[in-house]
């Protein structure tokens, strides 16, 4: 006889139970224990503020109010670690990506603005 999930005859276990003990900050009316590390594991991978908020259950004003300094240096800890993915790429010979960095940390454009300074000086007889 197969047993399988769905036959009358399979028993379920009963789910364990226990406690665990959460250190963080306590925030909101409801005084939810919420790890400052957590939100910004979660910011360092790009969550908005509302996902983050409504992951832990909280209301985002109350989020932002007592994680800011969490969610700032998660997202900067991100935009560091692209960068390092970028560079990475360009050195190793990326054409698309040489040129995408070149233009926006080096100000190199394909089509030179003419200004003012790139004009020829002005012709005087005397």
């Amino acid at each position: 006889m197969d047993k399988t999930p769905d036959t009358p005859t399979s028993k379920r276990k009963e789910p364990k139970t226990g406690t665990l003990t959460i250190e963080g900050r306590i925030v909101g009316r409801d005084k939810k224990v919420i790890p400052p590390n957590e939100v910004f594991k979660l910011a360092q991978i790009g969550c908005k503020n509302q996902e983050i908020a409504d992951w832990f259950g909280l209301d985002e004003n109350t989020l932002t109010y007592n994680f800011s300094v969490e969610l700032i240096k998660g997202r900067e800890h991100l935009k560091q670690s692209l960068r390092r993915a970028q560079i990475s790429l360009a050195l190793s010979g990326n054409a698309v990506m040489l040129i995408w960095l070149g233009k926006n940390i080096l100000g190199q454009q394909e089509n030179p603005i003419n200004t003012e300074a790139n004009q020829p000086l002005p012709w005087r007889d005397e």
